[in-house]
Formats: structure tokens, C-alpha cells, sequence
């Protein structure tokens, strides 16, 4: 099974406000690079379709957050999105349109394509989820290494990103169940699910069933 790691393999649905950066770079690691300088410039020229809720803080329409929930700028919120009791958004978090940010969620320097949901105590972080994907309670996107190195995304081959944080990659409509890690530079690729309770690492083909990080079927 071929581990693709490219923008073109893993997402179909990039939002427009970010498609110039997608659009220069080969790899996900590459679009984060840039990620802080876009948000900067999205939040100093507002789009249309979007207001000011708060200084650097940019949110569509009809988005519902709640009283408990914490927006630190900048951010860039996306029409029809929820942030229920919790939710904790760190800077430099770019979300989509549609998305879920549920219960004691944690969001720092990532972005979430439309329709994500990250609902129940995930940590996300210098991270990238594709349409439609979705962490089951608890999933968490490690992104620093125990030794402090930088990260090297190990697939078909070794890449080397020449980033000390790296979170996930998740194709459009990947699922990870509930309780799963993944380590430093996991990707997976679309349509693919991690079962609960699975320590991830490396990369993942599309349209696979992940049961162990070492028993990994094709879905028929």
C-alpha cells in the first residue's frame, strides 16, 4: 500500500482563504510554515462573509460560541461553526466552516478544513485536519519529541521537515477512535480509521481500517 504524503493526495477541499499557501508547497509541514503570516494577513484585511468578534479575531456567520469557551488572536472562524463550554483556541488557529470545537478542546497553530470536528478533550497542534475529519474523545496530536529534535515524518521514505513541532496530518474524512496518540508527524491518509486506543506513528495509506499501528487492512 503506497503512504502518500503530498497536499494533492491528502486534501480535495482546501479553503480559499488558504490556497495560496497550499498552492506554493509540496507538503502539509510546508503550508505550516506559513501558516502564521497568512493568518496575520486574513485578520488584517478581513474577507467577506466575516466580522470582527474580538481585536485579531475574525468569525463567519451564524458561529456559536459559547461563554465558556476561550479565543486567544488571532483566529480565523469559519460560518456555521460551534465552540461549546471549553473549548481553548491558543492563537493562529485557522477553522473552517461547519466545524465542531467541543469540551476542554485545545487548538494552537493548526488548521481545520470545513466540517471537522474535534468534540471531546482532543489537543491540536501544529496540526493540519482535512474535510471531514474527525478525533474521537481524548485523541491527541503529539507534536514535540522526548528529545527535543526536530521531526522526520517516516513513510516510504524519511522526510525531513526541519520542525521541532509537528502535530497530525489528517486526510479529508479520516476517523481516529478514541483515546489514540499520535505522535510527532503522523499522517494519515484519507478516508482511513484508527481504531481506539492506538498509539500512531509514521504514515498511513488511504482507505484503510488501522486496527494496530502494525495491522493496518484495505477497506472494501
Amino acid at each position: 500500500m503506497i503512504k502518500k504524503v503530498e497536499n494533492s493526495a491528502l486534501f480535495s477541499n482546501i479553503p480559499p482563504l488558504l490556497s495560496s499557501i497550499f498552492s506554493r508547497h509540496k507538503y502539509p509541514w510546508q503550508v505550516l510554515t506559513e501558516l502564521k503570516k497568512r493568518i496575520d494577513e486574513i485578520v488584517a484585511d478581513p474577507p467577506a462573509g466575516y466580522s470582527v468578534y474580538r481585536k485579531g479575531i475574525l468569525i463567519g456567520e451564524n458561529v456559536k460560541i459559547h461563554p465558556a469557551a476561550v479565543i486567544e488572536a488571532p483566529a480565523v472562524i469559519g460560518a456555521g461553526t460551534e465552540l461549546r463550554p471549553g473549548a481553548y483556541l491558543r492563537g493562529y488557529v485557522f477553522c473552517g466552516e461547519g466545524c465542531v470545537i467541543g469540551n476542554s478542546t485545545e487548538l494552537k497553530h493548526c488548521i481545520l478544513m470545513d466540517k471537522v470536528q474535534v468534540p471531546h478533550y482532543n489537543y491540536v497542534g501544529d496540526s493540519i485536519l482535512g474535510k471531514h475529519a474527525h478525533l474521537g474523545a481524548g485523541a491527541v496530536c503529539s507534536n514535540l519529541k522526548s528529545d527535543g529534535k526536530n521531526v522526520v515524518v517516516h513513510g516510504d521514505m524519511d522526510y525531513e521537515t526541519g520542525l521541532r513541532k509537528l502535530g497530525g496530518i489528517l486526510g479529508d474524512e479520516s476517523d481516529v477512535g478514541c483515546g489514540c496518540v499520535l505522535n510527532p508527524g503522523t499522517v494519515i491518509g484519507k478516508a482511513s480509521n484508527a481504531y481506539p486506543l492506538t498509539s500512531l506513528r509514521g504514515v498511513y495509506p488511504e482507505n484503510c481500517i488501522i486496527k494496530a499501528s502494525d495491522k493496518i487492512v484495505k477497506r472494501v
